[in-house]
């Protein structure tokens, strides 16, 4: 996938045309960003980390001097191509990037331009509106961890958070041996960085069942590469001596004031824990994760219409709110490919509808051929990865499930029980639970599951806790 490296034969002054927001620098955010601003439109670039690159690109400060930056990364050439693309595109006047820029509310104003608030730097106490003619949605995924007793020990963070103090500090967590489990392809990486870094893994403990994958074969074969990658992962798991237990889950975190160890179970038929099969692991550090969701706050706030857990799209990456894309994990979870190309589709399109022209499909052919073929091969890989069967009834009724308001197992069943609730809002009132720092989103896939409800995303107005003053004060242009 090349397209979004092309722009870099762009030349010539400065853009002029129609403003774009384009919200996440991610490889869907710049992939878009890229392609709009070679095409003559005004790009601002609006991203809440230091560094653009977002999770997948994650790089160590430069204050850390790393002499291999690329030693816990894979796809490195494209991401080289797409930074001296973007940078190219920056020093040409063309695109604006905005670090440090937590974007909390997209509105649509008067007329048909946009309003992106976004909160400033670390303390996130002010805000500024950036105005554009068009918005591309760029806002990623965030992980999704299914509760079990023992999760709030310190020591057991998420797949994805290890794998960011590893990219972003070239440090190990907290602690020496770990174990890695869950299900989803992003255990691999997250156990051979672990393991490449220095720190004892003592197992990968994965619950997908290998002939779920094998059932997908068919589809699964369509990207040689793909395949070629996840043989390469399980070379330097067995080159590190890391055991491999597939068919497996953690049943409980054991320790008082911090990790000491996990009991892991097989899983039988319905993917439920074979008694007799327990058995202890010592660790440290628990990196655990069950795939991604898409992070879909801000589409709900405009009133984009949702595909499932994502955000709906046509062919263009147009979402059904006029002068809305989106692009990435946000329309549906993926990887690095599959965002570059609807990334680049999303931008060319943008530049040529803000600029009231209808657009060629032609001149993103590739990306979209490789759109299809990954959108088909990520929907064999969920079909294949899914969680352990009743997991929910497994939690003990003490068991913490939101963190930020400290809403146990039982307080939930006691709502969707006696007091009769019957959906996540409902429940979410009468607990609290969902209503802390992080709005549900690490704790509601747990509430919904112990409470026997559907997931359904909710629309909000806010994607992040803003600061009254912020929301009291005149919206500036940034500087």
């Amino acid at each position: 996938m090349t397209e979004p490296a092309s722009a870099t034969t762009a030349s010539g002054p400065a853009a002029s045309g129609p403003a774009l927001a384009v919200i996440g620098a991610g490889p869907a955010g710049l992939a878009a960003a890229v392609a709009a601003a070679a095409r003559g439109l005004r790009v601002v670039l609006v991203d809440s980390a230091a560094d653009a690159g977002g999770q997948f690109y994650r790089q160590p400060a430069a204050t850390l001097g790393a002499r291999r930056p690329w030693a816990l990364h894979h796809q490195w050439r494209a991401w080289e191509r797409l930074r001296a693309a973007l940078t190219a595109q920056i020093t040409a006047g063309r695109i604006r990037h905005l670090a440090d820029h937590h974007v909390w509310c997209v509105e649509r104003e008067s007329g048909s331009g946009f309003a992106v608030h976004a909160l400033l730097g670390p303390e996130q106490r002010d805000s500024v509106a950036v105005r554009a003619a068009g918005v591309v949605l760029a806002t990623g995924g965030y992980e999704k961890v299914l509760p079990f007793p023992g999760w709030t020990l310190p020591g057991v963070i998420t797949a994805g958070g290890a794998q960011a103090v590893l990219k972003g500090s070239l440090a190990l967590p907290p602690g020496r041996t770990a174990v890695v489990a869950g299900t989803g392809p992003l255990l691999l990486p997250v156990a051979t960085g672990l393991a490449a870094a220095g720190a004892r893994v003592a197992a990968l403990v994965d619950s997908v069942d290998p002939r779920a994958l094998l059932r997908q074969a068919g589809a699964l074969a369509g990207q040689p590469a793909k395949l070629v990658e996840g043989a390469g992962f399980a070379a330097r798991l067995a080159f590190h001596r890391v055991p491999v237990m597939a068919r497996h889950t953690v049943l409980r975190a054991h320790g008082e004031e911090r990790l000491t160890a996990v009991t892991v179970a097989a899983l039988g038929a319905g993917g439920r824990p074979v008694s007799g099969t327990e058995r202890r692991l010592a660790c440290d550090t628990l990196a655990v994760g069950h795939g991604l969701l898409p992070h879909t706050d801000l589409a709900e706030g405009l009133g984009c219409g949702p595909d499932g857990p994502a955000v709906r799209v046509d062919d263009e990456q147009r979402t059904d709110v006029p002068g809305v894309w989106a692009a990435g994990e946000a329309t549906g979870i993926g990887g690095a490919a599959l965002a570059l190309a609807e990334g680049h589709i999303a931008g060319r399109s943008a530049a040529a509808r803000l600029r009231g022209d209808v657009p060629d499909a032609r001149g993103w052919s590739a990306a979209a051929r490789s759109r299809s073929r990954l959108r088909e091969f990520f929907a064999a890989l969920d079909a294949g990865y899914v969680p352990p069967g009743g997991w929910a009834e497994r939690i003990t009724d003490d068991t913490v499930l939101c963190r930020c308001e400290e809403v146990t197992a039982s307080a939930v069943r006691e709502a969707a029980g006696p007091l009769g609730a019957g959906d996540l809002r409902t429940v979410k009132l009468l607990t609290r639970a969902g209503m802390g720092w992080c709005q549900g989103r690490m704790c509601a896939p747990g509430v919904a599951g112990v409470a026997g409800c559907g997931a359904t995303p909710g629309r909000r107005l806010l994607a992040r806790p803003v600061p009254l003053g912020a929301l009291a004060a005149e919206p500036t242009e940034p500087q």
